[in-house]
C-alpha cells in the first residue's frame, strides 16, 4: 500500500513538474501582413534558442522584416531580410543549435534558420508547414546536426498556410521561392 501511495505521489509532482514548466513557457504574438499567429516558445527546452529570439522580438528588431522564402510543402522563413531582400542590420552573435533537445521539425514547429555550419543561426526562423523529418538531429556530423526547434504554432495556422501558398517567383540565384507580394512581420510581442 504504501508503494503505491509512494508511487502516485511521484507521478503527481512529475504531472505538476510538466505543468509547471509549460506555464513558464512564453507566448508570443507575431503580426504579419497576412494576418495573426500566436505562438508559445519552449523556453524549457530551447533556452538559448529562446532568449535569442525574444532578444530580437523585445528590440523591435523583427519589424518590417519578411517571410522571403515560402515553400510549398516544405516551410516559411523570415525574420531577417526587408521586403526589398536586404539584410537588416542589427544581428545578434551566432548561438548554438539545441538541435539535441529532442523536439521535432513537424507541422507548426518554428526552428532556428541557419547556414551550413551548425552554431551559425541569428534572427531568421522558419515554421514548418509539414513534417520535416529530415530537419531533425541524426548525429553530430554538420549534415546530421539538424535544426533547433523552439517553439510551435498555437493559434494562426492557416495564416502560415496562406503565406505558403502565396504565388512566388525567383528574383535571382540567390532568392528562390519568393512570394511575388512581400509578406511582412510588422512585431513580434510577448502576450504571456
Amino acid at each position: 500500500m504504501l508503494k503505491k501511495l509512494f508511487l502516485a505521489m511521484l507521478l503527481s509532482l512529475a504531472v505538476c513538474s510538466a505543468a509547471t514548466a509549460a506555464e513558464k513557457n512564453p507566448i508570443v504574438l507575431m503580426e504579419t501582413s497576412l494576418g495573426n499567429v500566436k505562438m508559445e516558445l519552449f523556453a524549457d527546452k530551447a533556452p538559448i534558442s529562446v532568449k535569442n529570439f525574444l532578444a530580437y522580438a523585445n528590440s523591435g528588431f523583427y519589424k518590417d522584416t519578411a517571410f522571403h522564402r515560402v515553400i510549398p510543402g516544405f516551410m516559411v522563413q523570415g525574420g531577417g531580410l526587408t521586403a526589398q531582400l536586404q539584410p537588416k542590420p542589427g544581428d545578434l552573435a551566432p548561438i548554438k543549435n539545441e538541435a539535441t533537445n529532442g523536439l521535432k521539425n513537424d507541422r507548426g514547429t518554428l526552428a532556428m534558420a541557419r547556414t551550413g555550419v551548425v552554431d551559425s543561426a541569428t534572427s531568421q526562423f522558419f515554421i514548418n508547414v509539414a513534417n520535416n523529418d529530415f530537419l531533425n538531429h541524426r548525429d553530430t556530423t554538420t549534415s546530421g546536426y539538424g535544426y533547433a526547434v523552439f517553439g510551435k504554432v498555437t493559434e494562426g495556422m492557416d495564416v502560415v498556410d496562406k503565406m505558403v501558398a502565396a504565388p512566388q517567383s525567383r528574383k535571382n540565384s540567390v532568392f528562390q521561392n519568393v512570394p511575388n507580394t512581400p509578406i511582412v512581420i510588422n512585431s513580434i510581442k510577448v502576450v504571456k
